[in-house]
């Protein structure tokens, strides 16, 4: 059973894991350097444990207790209960979800091994946007992706909002990084897959309109300037998601990469 600590310092040293949470900077270095990572709100929180990380601590409300009773049972971990005011002045913000887990990080498997029995799969190039990536990450698991896997300077899949934005999906789409980005899509290349470039260029096919192989993956770019020439070149087909006409005449010409992501990821699992 989970051991109830209460607690009411914001500067208690044991509440560390849970500090200034906002700060992108320091929450990466504290997090790397501990190899943890946050989750907030009961569904998330029940999504990480299920997925085998363990758990260091929770720090929590009252009201908590019986949403994550079962939970709590199954936990050899400090429970640290304090007030909302506390809370606050410890994370920085207002946990409207009221509960928060540091848990562990596993180790990451490599690129080929995700890829193994992998038939449909995305791949990300510097998509730095925490949010983007969870929201990606949660396209991709609900519509079916096998796995993904990420350029060197993606942004942490794990990081607390990209966890809580993909609603713990992060814990259920497998996923590895590149250690080499100017190589890296040689290894999907050897295992077969056809690379499909997702790109707003005119000239581009509609998505749509390639032929579907048995193993596909699709590369998603960064949110200002797309894929880089590298990885367009490098692809079987530059692909595009058709803007109708109406659109076209009112100067949209293309959609932002978590929309995109989704409709591709339809288009590459159907």
């Amino acid at each position: 059973m989970a051991r109830l600590v209460t607690v009411s310092d914001p500067a208690d040293p044991r509440l560390a894991d849970y500090v200034r949470l906002r700060d992108v900077n320091l929450r990466k270095s504290l997090e790397a350097e501990h190899g943890l990572f946050l989750a907030e709100g009961e569904k998330v929180i029940r999504r990480a444990v299920a997925a085998g990380h363990p758990v260091r601590s929770l720090l929590m409300t009252r009201r908590w207790f019986e949403p994550l009773a079962d939970v709590l049972e199954g936990l050899d971990a400090p429970v640290y209960v304090t007030d909302d005011t506390a809370m606050e002045s410890i994370t920085g913000f207002r946990v409207h979800r009221g509960a928060l887990a540091s848990l562990e990080r596993l180790p990451l498997p490599t690129v080929d091994a995700v890829l193994t029995g992998a038939r449909r799969v995305i791949v990300c190039e510097d998509i730095v946007d925490h949010t983007n990536i969870g929201a990606i990450f949660r396209c991709a698991a609900a519509l079916g992706v096998d796995a993904a896997v990420l350029a060197p300077r993606c942004a942490d899949p794990l990081y607390r909002r990209s966890v809580k934005v993909s609603m713990g999906a992060v814990f259920a789409l497998p996923y590895a990084r590149m250690t080499d980005w100017r190589d890296g899509l040689s290894t999907l290349r050897e295992r077969g897959f056809q690379l499909l470039a997702l790109t707003p260029a005119p000239d581009a096919e509609p998505i749509d309109d390639v032929k579907t192989a048995d193993r596909r993956a699709l590369l998603l770019g960064s949110e200002g300037d797309g894929l880089s020439s590298r990885w367009l070149h490098e692809a079987d087909h530059r692909v595009r998601i058709p803007m109708s006409e109406d659109a076209l005449s009112r100067g949209v010409d293309s959609l932002n990469v978590v929309a995109a992501a989704a409709i591709a990821c339809y288009s590459l699992t159907r």
